[in-house]
């Protein structure tokens, strides 16, 4: 029976194979084969035309160092003969999961992670656990301030008495939202009995299902998720060097980095010619493969030249190569030292990683000296088409943005520092949210909206986003309201207090 199986397998797999030869697929991938390639057609067919399923873990060590996309430096002895398949993700380490079941005699884990991942790509897995991105989730939920915000955008309102008060969201709300990028907290509630056609089976019920946040915290302890950027089950290399996959996440308003790349010059190369680009190439050869970047080629890709000389090394921390944070909270600042931002106190005590004023909480984030050594490793990407003049003209107008959006943070800041400080609103001081008013959802959008998107239009060579599309023009217009709300509040209050006085009321 065994052999019928191994064989109707290796067909199914060897029929749609590109022509990189017959696949090796070990006995354990074979049997999962066998069903699913009926069970779950999709998946096998995204699996077959993967590079896992064509090249050895082995075979890949064989490839000159420039041309690797395995960090691994011996495969493990189960994998020198076989290629990546089903058993090999999602069975191999299963005794360090918690999603582990019983499924056909083998123990099944649903959820691939990093540490999954890091058999064959150990470096990646750990670039990626310095990064930001890793640890979004925990970012999130463990910051209060942060999740004073998520209940104000989540939240279910009700108007009663003049009021509109705000329940918390439920878990489910969160999880397709916020939590959709950052990622959310996978854990196994239970079991369930399930009807197949090989009869009754027993799954684990999981919650924060399905997820792959960048963040999520899975069910071995570990951070992230691969396959935010190399979707199962092809994990696609071209895929996550395309722009629309970091689209996923950073469209905007918040975080416009999409939005400004398609209306940038670079953007529009990509419409243009990016058909004629070669993305899959390692390494990638800045001239030859492509002829503008892309959000991978600036962040996350090992770039040659037509020598083979390495301009920039693969990395998978993302912000290596980042002066600044551009995402202001509420301001621009530098990177914070560790990826865990939840440890982040500045002066006031507030989970900030500046001052409510601008200034930096200097303690956990990077040196000057750091800010510019990561400069100094864009620019390479930059010099690798535009000349030097070019290049620091431009990280110069960047500062000056950023300098500039700062101030003008700063400025809608101290208008609403003077609503709570004059009675027209209330904040932490008075025991309240900083984010339940209409002076405050407009403070939020001055930094949040307005200000990110006019960085991330310097810093992309998209300027004209960052004007009248939701820029400069919205700056200027949010200060002029929150001045206008501030005014009406106080004068209103002002007469309240008159009309109390001469009624002898309250």
């Amino acid at each position: 029976m065994l052999t019928r199986i191994l064989f109707f397998a290796l067909c199914v797999v060897f029929l749609a194979a590109p022509a990189f030869g017959e696949p090796k697929v070990s006995s354990d991938t074979a049997e999962c084969l066998a069903c699913h390639a009926n069970s779950t057609p999709g998946v096998v067919a995204d699996w077959q035309r993967s590079r896992h399923a064509q090249v050895t873990p082995d075979e890949a060590l064989k490839k000159p160092a420039l041309g690797r996309r395995i960090s691994v430096t011996k495969a493990p002895d189960k994998l020198n003969a076989t290629v990546v398949g089903c058993a090999e993700c999602h069975v191999s380490n299963s005794k360090k999961h918690k999603d582990a079941f019983d499924h056909n005699g083998a123990q099944v884990h649903v959820v691939v992670t990093p540490e999954d991942c890091a058999v064959c790509h150990p470096t990646e897995m750990n670039q990626y656990g310095k990064n930001l991105m890793s640890h979004a989730h925990i970012n999130l939920a463990r910051n209060p301030l942060y999740q004073d915000l998520v209940k104000s955008i989540n939240g279910v309102p009700t108007f009663k008495d003049m009021k509109v008060s705000v329940e918390a969201p439920d878990a489910e709300t969160n999880a397709e939202s916020c939590y959709h990028c950052h990622g959310t907290v996978i854990e196994v509630t239970g079991t369930v009995t399930r009807q197949t056609k090989d009869g009754d089976m027993e799954f684990p019920v999981l919650s924060g299902w399905p997820n792959q946040g960048v963040g999520r915290i899975n069910p071995d302890g570990s951070l992230g998720s691969c396959t935010s950027c190399h979707a199962r089950h092809q994990f696609s290399i071209t895929m996550a060097r395309k722009p629309y996959t970091c689209s996923q996440c950073h469209k905007g308003p918040d975080v416009p980095a999409y939005a400004v790349y398609q209306v940038s010059k670079h953007g529009n190369l990509f419409s243009s010619v990016g058909s004629e680009w070669n993305m899959s190439a390692v390494p990638w050869t800045v001239g030859k493969d492509f002829t503008a970047p892309t959000c991978a080629a600036c962040h996350v890709s090992l770039l040659t030249n037509a020598s083979q000389e390495t301009i920039v090394e693969r990395t998978h921390q993302m912000n290596d190569r980042n002066s600044w944070r551009l995402v202001g909270l509420g301001y621009a600042h530098a990177h914070p030292k560790s990826p865990d931002t939840s440890i982040i106190r500045n002066k006031a005590g507030l989970s900030l990683p500046t001052e409510l004023t601008g200034e930096p909480a200097g303690t956990y984030l990077i040196s000057p000296a750091e800010q510019f050594a990561r400069l100094r490793v864009m620019k390479k990407v930059c010099n690798s088409c535009h000349s030097r003049g070019w290049v620091d003209k431009h990280f110069d107008r960047l500062d000056n943005t950023v300098d500039k959006t700062n101030k003008s943070t700063l400025a809608a800041t101290q208008i609403l520092l003077t609503a709570w400080d004059r009675g027209a609103a209330k904040g932490p001081a008075q025991g309240d949210s900083m984010f339940n008013e209409a002076i405050e959802k407009k403070w939020v959008e001055q930094w949040m909206f307005y200000a990110n998107s006019t960085r991330f239009a310097s810093a992309m060579a998209g300027a004209d986003y960052g004007v009248f599309q939701r820029g400069r023009w919205d700056m200027a217009k949010d200060i002029e309201e929150m001045v206008d709300w501030l005014k009406f509040k106080l004068n209103d209050k002002s007469n309240h207090e008159t009309l109390d006085k001469q009624t002898g009321t309250k």
